[in-house]
C-alpha cells in the first residue's frame, strides 16, 4: 500500500487572530482561523495545524473557544500546540474537539510529558514540534550535518518560540521523542521559516533517516517544487506550510495536483 502525503496548512495564533512572520518575528495579521480552516478543508488539506504560537512566552493556555469554534465546523484532523505543559491541558484540548496535541517547550524542560501523553491519550495523539537552527560551533556530541554548500553544521533545538538555545542536538531530540511515544515529529528550521526558499533539506532528511515515525517538515515553502523537494530530498511524510495559503499564492488542491503530476502520491 502506497501512503499518500500530506499537505498541511498551519495557522500561527496570536490573541485569537492568525499571523504570520519571518524566522519567527515580525508578525502580521492572516485572518479568522476558523474563517482559514474551513477554506482549506474545501480545498482538500490532509490536516490543520493551530499553534498559539505565544502562549509559552506568556505563560498561558491555549485559546479553548477557537479550538472548539473549529472543531465544530471542521472535517478533517486539527492539531493544537502552544502552552500545552501537563496531562490536564492535553486532555482539555482533545475534549475541545482537537485530534492530537503538539508539545514543544513544555516537553523539553519534562520529556516525561510525551511518555505520559502517549500512555494515556495514545501516541497518535503526541505530536512533539522541533524548532531548530544550525550551529556551526564544535559539539563532539552533536549530530553532523552537511548543508549543500559543503560545510557542517550540527542543529541546535531552541524553545520559547525560537528565543532560547538549549544546547540540545535535533537529531537525537527526535530520536528520544520517538523512543518515548511520540506518533509524529513537525520540523521547523529557523533558518528557513518565513524565506520562502524552500524547506531546509539537510537537516529534514536528517530526522528523517533518524527516525521511525512520520516527519512532517515546515518553514520556508514559496513555490510549488519546495513541496516536492521536501517529499523527495527531505524524505518528508507530509509538508506543512501557512503564508502561501493564507494570502492566496496558491491553494492546497494546486500543491495536490502539481505533487500528483510529478508523481507523488497525494489524497485528491
Amino acid at each position: 500500500m502506497v501512503l499518500t502525503r500530506r499537505i498541511i496548512p498551519c495557522l500561527d495564533l496570536k490573541d485569537g487572530r492568525v499571523v504570520k512572520g519571518k524566522h519567527f518575528l515580525q508578525l502580521r495579521d492572516a485572518g479568522d482561523p476558523v474563517e482559514l480552516a474551513q477554506r482549506y478543508n474545501g480545498q482538500g488539506a490532509d490536516e490543520v495545524v493551530f499553534l498559539d504560537i505565544t502562549a509559552s512566552k506568556e505563560k498561558r493556555g491555549t485559546i479553548i473557544d477557537v479550538i472548539k469554534r473549529a472543531a465544530d465546523q471542521l472535517f478533517l484532523p486539527l492539531t493544537v500546540g502552544g502552552g500545552i505543559r501537563s496531562l490536564d491541558d492535553i486532555q482539555q484540548i482533545l475534549r475541545a474537539g482537537a485530534d492530537k496535541v503538539s508539545v514543544n517547550t513544555s516537553a523539553v524542560h519534562d520529556p516525561t510529558l510525551i511518555t505520559r501523553g502517549a500512555k494515556s491519550f495514545g501516541t497518535q495523539c503526541m505530536v512533539v514540534a522541533v524548532d531548530v537552527r544550525r550551529n556551526y560551533s564544535l559539539n563532539p556530541e552533536g549530530t553532523p550535518v552537511t548543508l549543500h554548500d559543503g560545510t557542517t553544521c550540527w542543529y541546535e533545538v531552541v524553545i520559547y518560540g525560537g528565543s532560547k538555545p538549549t544546547g540540545i542536538d535535533a537529531v537525537q531530540w527526535a530520536q528520544e521523542a520517538e523512543a518515548r511515544g511520540a506518533g509524529e515529529i513537525l520540523l521547523t528550521s529557523m533558518e528557513t521559516d518565513g524565506t520562502k526558499k524552500g524547506f531546509d533539506i539537510p537537516i529534514t532528511a536528517a530526522i528523517s533517516e533518524a527516525a521511525g515515525i512520520p516527519v512532517i517538515a515546515s518553514g520556508g515553502v514559496g513555490t510549488l517544487d519546495h513541496f516536492y523537494e521536501g517529499f523527495t530530498a527531505g524524505k518528508a511524510d507530509a509538508c506543512l506550510a501557512a503564508s502561501v495559503f493564507h494570502y492566496g499564492e496558491f491553494t492546497v488542491r494546486d500543491v495536490k495536483d502539481y505533487l500528483a503530476a510529478r508523481g507523488i502520491p497525494v489524497r485528491l
